[in-house]
C-alpha cells in the first residue's frame, strides 16, 4: 500500500496513496514469538541495559553502529516536505508525492529488515478535511485504490495493516475496505503497519473519555476505577501490542508533533531532521536510530533506580 505526503505543507502532514506500489518486502521475515496483547505495555528497558536479542538469523545485518537489542519496537513518522521538495526541483507537486511514496516504501522495508515491530505514519488529519473538495476526493480515491492493490502483498508477507482515525467521514467504500483489510490481516504477526487517516490526537483522547464515561453511566465501573491503563485501553492504538511509540521522526525541520498520538507519546523520544521527506533515506534513518540508542530513558527516575524500575516492569 502506498501513501504520500501533502501537496500543501500545513500544520498537519497529509499522506496520500500513489498509483505506484510500495515495494513490500518479498523475503522471509522472522516471525516473532507469540504473546498476548498487552494494552498497558511498559516502555522498553533503558538504552544502556543489555538484554537478549529477539531477532533471529533471518533478519539481515544491521548497519554499522546499530545494536539489535536496542532497536525501537514502535516507530512513528510525521512525513513532511513533499511539496517543498518538488518546488525546489521545479517539478509538479505530484512528482513530490511519487518521491515521497518511494521514501515510505523504503522505510517500510527497512523496518521489516531491522526488527522494528510497528510503524505508524500520519496519513490524513481531521484538519485536512478543510482542504479543497477536489483534493480530498483525489487523496481518498488514491488511498482506496492502493489499499486494494497491496492487500495481497500484506497477506503474503505476514504484515498486519490497521487504520486509525475517525472513519465515519471517509467514503463508504473506503470504510468497508478498511474494515475488510483489518479483518483479513489481523492474524499477521511479523510486522504491524498503522496508518492514521482522519486522525486527531486530541479527538482520540476525547473519544476515550466518552467511552469510559458511558461505562461509568452504565454502572460497569466506578469513577475511582479510571486510571492510565483504562484510558489506554480506549485509545485507537489499542489495536497494537505496542501502542506507545518509542521513537517519533519528523522530517523537513519542523519542530512540533502536530496533534499526533498525543497521549501515546508521553515518553517517546523525538527526532527532528532537516531532510525533506522524499530525501529521507537510509542514512537519515540510521542517524535517528543511533540517536535513539544513545539516549538513556529514565521515565522520571534517576540513575540505577530508574533502571531497576524498568527491569521490574518488563519482567
Amino acid at each position: 500500500m502506498q501513501f504520500t505526503t501533502p501537496t500543501i505543507q500545513s500544520k498537519l502532514n497529509v499522506a496520500a496513496v500513489s498509483s505506484k506500489s510500495i515495494p513490500i518486502p518479498h523475503k522471509t521475515l522472522s516471525k516473532p514469538s507469540s504473546s498476548n496483547t498487552t494494552l498497558n505495555t511498559p516502555p522498553p528497558p533503558p538504552m544502556d541495559q543489555d538484554q537478549p536479542s529477539t531477532a533471529d538469523a533471518s533478519f539481515p545485518p544491521l548497519p554499522p553502529g546499530l545494536r539489535r537489542e536496542c532497536v525501537p519496537r514502535h516507530v512513528a513518522v510525521i512525513m513532511d516536505g513533499n511539496a517543498r521538495w518538488a518546488r525546489r526541483k521545479r517539478l509538479p507537486t505530484h512528482a513530490g508525492h511519487e518521491a515521497g511514496v518511494r521514501a515510505l516504501g523504503e522505510l517500510l522495508q527497512r523496518c521489516c529488515d531491522w526488527g522494528i515491530r510497528v510503524l505508524t505514519v500520519f496519513a490524513f488529519s481531521t484538519d485536512n478535511w478543510s482542504r479543497p473538495k477536489v483534493e480530498v476526493e483525489f487523496l481518498m480515491g488514491l488511498f482506496e485504490r492502493q489499499m486494494k492493490a497491496e492487500l495481497e502483498n500484506f497477506m503474503s508477507e505476514g504484515i498486519r495493516v490497521s487504520v486509525i482515525g475517525d472513519s465515519s467521514k471517509l467514503p463508504i467504500s473506503l470504510q468497508k475496505l478498511i474494515t475488510d483489510a483489518a479483518e483479513a490481516t489481523k492474524h499477521n504477526s511479523r510486522f504491524h503497519f498503522i496508518v492514521a487517516v482522519s486522525y486527531s490526537g486530541q479527538h482520540d483522547i476525547v473519544q476515550a473519555c466518552q467511552a469510559i464515561s458511558q461505562r461509568v453511566k452504565d454502572g460497569l465501573i466506578q469513577p475511582e476505577d479510571i486510571d492510565e491503563s483504562l484510558v489506554e485501553q480506549e485509545l485507537q492504538t489499542k489495536c497494537t501490542e505496542f501502542p506507545c511509540p518509542d521513537l517519533l521522526i519528523r522530517t523537513s525541520g519542523e519542530l512540533r508533533i502536530s496533534n499526533f498520538l498525543l497521549w501515546q507519546m508521553a515518553y517517546t523520544e523525538l527526532f527532528f531532521v532537516n531532510s525533506l521527506w522524499p530525501d529521507f533515506g537510509e542514512s537519515d534513518f540510521v542517524e535517528a536510530l543511533k540517536s535513539y540508542q544513545e539516549r538513556h530513558r529514565r521515565y522520571g527516575g534517576r540513575g540505577s533506580l530508574a533502571n531497576e524500575h524498568e527491569i521490574d516492569r518488563n519482567r
